[in-house]
């Protein structure tokens, strides 16, 4: 497994930091091939014909089931005051097949979709992506020991390229890399939309069929049945998919095969004719025939490729191909079928427009489908549900939402989680938008409203990740902007005349996560600045001695602190106010990477920090937005494993060390010292600058065994200080682990204005109130807890 330990830039100089660097040149070679290697394996894995064709099946299931029930509800919101002229129902449907050949074929499987962060997709994912490849990411708390990897992926630029120019244009101003993070949530938090409004309007509109067959039955009722079914679906989100996933794939695959089979019933019935719309010149004449009405409607249209976006953020299940051939081969041929199918009926039932889906079965298979159609919807629905849990869960490791508790759903499948607190929101919200709206155009129209905004977001992030990560020439990054925004930006006009229709919803649900998540960022932010500010100069720890000028108790004492370097400012608050700190203290840094997830055996980092005879080190644990740290004491036993054996590597390269490398190392010290000895004392107001003023070592613990064997054989190993270390730490370790936790509360200024006083003094100060204890995430027990409050003001 790859060994990253580098030298790196940092704000906490070391004393005693020969160790690392030697192990460092030692093993630099060997384990940086490896690292190749293995990301070689991970990228070239192949599958076979077999296996890519069951993968195939299987992500019918959670990948179309959004898209797939889309049939349900288009014909009706296209022209909810009915039909005027026969030749619209092809003008329509020719709208319908460019749009779907357009965006999910074209854009999406076969573009979009590989740009996935090692197969995450969906916006944020993309936002990490990018994070790696240049610095926009607004809280600075990497090493470079995290490119180090086997999960990071990042390249450098040609200094005169397109791709370096773009990159030093985005990272110039603070304000674009905010206007960048702001588009990213506006992106989510309208796919958060999307899992409030696809149950309510896929449930909705299967229910539906009932009404169909009891055309004298109230609205009510369907509304009632919809309440019911949502309720029973929401309810049974904490069992997870794992345990009825096995269902999903069968059932959408009978529903694809059930419309498609329909839908060519229906051309061969009604009306062949149909076919025209394969012909562009309709959708021109559709317009002009039209006017404002044929424009508006196309927010009806749109609806035939809702469920797109959950594609792409469902795809990490899967791979590209797989993805690609289920949809070429099933689910495109299929939804082409069954708009046409439609579409062929309405020529001859212009009345029925606003149940054709229904209308247009016949009679023998019409329970049959319902029950189809219903449990279609309920897969599509879960799919978007799920999707949501994943998108939260991701905005938690970017520090863009409040902490809320995750839950694993299953022990096979990692990805697959349940958030209590969002699952019971969306059930409310999603009841109260059935109950409100009571039909499927407005809804629709809401619908529609926030699946055109994920789409132009990822555009733009695409047109990002096409210019620094894949390095397209412009003219191609022209040409895929041009074609996507001119279909987008039409469509997003198009729903802009029914915001009063039903399209202000998702903007109002969209505005209201917005300010949590950039009101909770902005607190995170500014927590981590003020940790960087004020956090304890090496100079001064050192000059404490080894007693740090206290009582130096028996115990270990772990310090939970956001920095992943430097001394924190709690810990200097702590031995300020109190007369005894414990013979052993480690700093703890729980700390999130924009990676998707970080292997079990390079999660830990560790160091020593000052002398030997401080007994002082920290630990950085380190996780991806797709790793859930797990409530359980598997943490600390890890942290101290890792320790101990840290300081067996350490005596091991202490051992077989030669004066050439040590006199190199004795350079590097006075180096540290000397720019301790500068910045000592002196604030700075940049972040990235405290992050540069000296040098620090760090080094992934790894087992003995992945040593170079020229250590290992080394017949000058300091085994007896090795020993008596590992001893003294086991008795300090026996005589108790104390917990402490900084508990920072940030306030307003007197000075600020009165929308800042509100952002932090009120919702801030409310969302840090209701979200869960930093004691509950790392599972503390309550005994050997120790919270240490501040407060500073912005």
């Amino acid at each position: 497994m790859e060994m990253s330990s580098r030298a790196e830039i940092d704000g906490d100089p070391d004393i005693n930091k020969g160790s690392m660097w030697i192990l460092d040149q030692k093993l630099d070679q060997p384990m940086d091939e490896e690292a190749a290697r293995l990301r070689n394996m991970y990228r070239e894995k192949k599958f076979s014909a077999l296996l890519l064709l069951r993968l195939a099946f299987q992500s019918l299931g959670v990948v179309y089931g959004d898209l797939g029930t889309s049939p349900l509800y288009v014909f009706y919101n296209t022209f909810p005051h009915g039909i005027k002229d026969t030749e619209d129902v092809i003008g329509a449907l020719s709208l319908i097949i460019y749009s779907l050949t357009l965006i999910p074929l074209l854009k999406y499987v076969f573009v979009v979709c590989r740009a996935t962060d090692n197969g995450q997709g969906g916006t944020l994912a993309l936002y990490s992506l990018l994070c790696r490849h240049a610095k926009v990411k607004s809280i600075p708390n990497q090493h470079r020991t995290d490119e180090e990897l086997t999960t990071y992926s990042r390249s450098t630029f040609h200094e005169q390229s397109f791709a370096a120019k773009t990159k030093r244009w985005l990272e110039r101003h603070a304000s674009r890399t905010n206007a960048l993070l702001i588009i990213v949530l506006v992106g989510t938090c309208m796919v958060i939309g999307d899992g409030i409004l696809t149950p309510a309007i896929s449930v909705l509109s299967a229910s539906g069929g009932i009404k169909v067959d009891h055309p004298h039955m109230s609205n009510d009722v369907v509304v009632i049945v919809s309440v019911i079914i949502l309720v029973g679906l929401f309810s049974m989100q904490h069992y997870g998919t794992d345990r009825v996933g096995w269902l999903f794939a069968p059932i959408v695959l009978l529903w694809f095969l059930l419309i498609g089979g329909i839908g060519m019933f229906n051309i061969l019935k009604y009306d062949r004719s149909v076919l025209k719309a394969f012909l562009p010149v309709y959708i021109y004449r559709y317009f002009r025939r039209g006017g404002k009405d044929g424009f508006t409607s196309l927010g009806g249209i749109m609806l035939s490729i809702t469920g797109t976006e959950a594609l792409f953020a469902d795809i990490s299940h899967f791979p590209v191909s797989a993805v690609q051939i289920a949809f070429t081969v099933v689910v495109f041929p299929c939804l082409l079928l069954a708009y046409s199918g439609q579409a062929a009926y309405l020529m001859q039932n212009q009345d029925h427009v606003s149940d054709v889906f229904y209308r247009s079965i016949p009679d023998s298979i019409y329970w049959p489908v319902f029950i189809v159609a219903t449990a279609a919807a309920v897969v599509a629905s879960q799919a978007t549900i799920s999707a949501t849990f994943s998108i939260i869960k991701q905005a938690l490791a970017h520090g863009c939402f409040p902490r809320v508790k995750v839950v694993h759903t299953s022990k096979t499948f990692l990805g697959q989680i349940y958030v209590p607190d969002i699952n019971w929101i969306l059930m409310i919200l999603c009841i109260c938008v059935t109950a409100g709206f009571k039909n499927q155009s407005q809804i629709g129209n809401a619908y529609g409203t926030a699946v055109v905004i994920v789409m132009l977001v990822t555009t733009l992030l695409m047109v990002l990740i096409m210019i620094l990560v894949w390095r397209c020439h412009w003219i191609l990054v022209v040409i895929f902007t041009a074609l996507s925004l001119a279909v987008e930006c039409t469509y997003f006009s198009a729903v802009l005349f029914k915001v009063d229709q039903g399209g202000w919803v998702p903007l109002v649900i969209a505005g209201a996560f917005l300010l949590i998540m950039y009101v909770w960022h902005y607190g995170t932010v500014k927590r981590y600045e003020f940790e960087m500010h004020s956090k304890v100069s090496m100079a001064w720890i050192v000059g404490l001695g080894p007693s740090l000028g206290l009582v130096r108790v028996p115990g270990i004492g772990l310090v939970y602190t956001e920095l992943a370097s430097g001394v924190p400012h709690i810990f200097s608050h702590f031995i300020t106010n109190l007369p005894a700190i414990h013979s052993v203290v480690v700093f703890v840094c729980v700390k999130y990477l924009p990676v998707y997830t970080v292997p079990e055996e390079e999660r830990f980092l560790v160091k020593r920090i000052g002398p030997k005879n401080f007994h002082m080190f920290r630990c950085v644990a380190r996780y991806g937005y797709k790793d859930l740290h797990k409530k359980d004491e598997e943490f600390e036993k890890k942290l101290f494993d890792n320790l101990f054996l840290f300081v067996r590597l350490e005596s091991m390269m202490e051992g077989c060390s030669d004066s050439d490398e040590y006199s190199l190392y004795d350079q590097q010290t006075e180096y540290s010292r000397d720019a301790l000895l500068k910045n000592d004392g002196h604030a700075t107001t940049s972040v990235i600058d405290l992050t540069i003023s000296s040098v620090d070592s760090i080094m992934p613990a790894i087992a003995p065994s992945n040593v170079n064997s020229t250590v290992l054989s080394s017949g000058h190993l300091s085994s007896q200080t090795e020993v008596d270390e590992i001893e003294f730490l086991n008795s300090c370790r026996d005589a108790g682990v104390v917990h402490i936790m900084g508990n920072t509360v940030i306030r307003a200024s007197r000075g600020s204005r009165f929308y800042k006083k509100i952002a932090v003094d009120y919702i801030y100060a409310f969302l840090r109130k209701i979200c869960r204890e930093n004691s509950v995430i790392f599972n503390v027990p309550h005994e050997s807890l120790l919270n240490v409050g501040q407060i500073f003001y912005v």
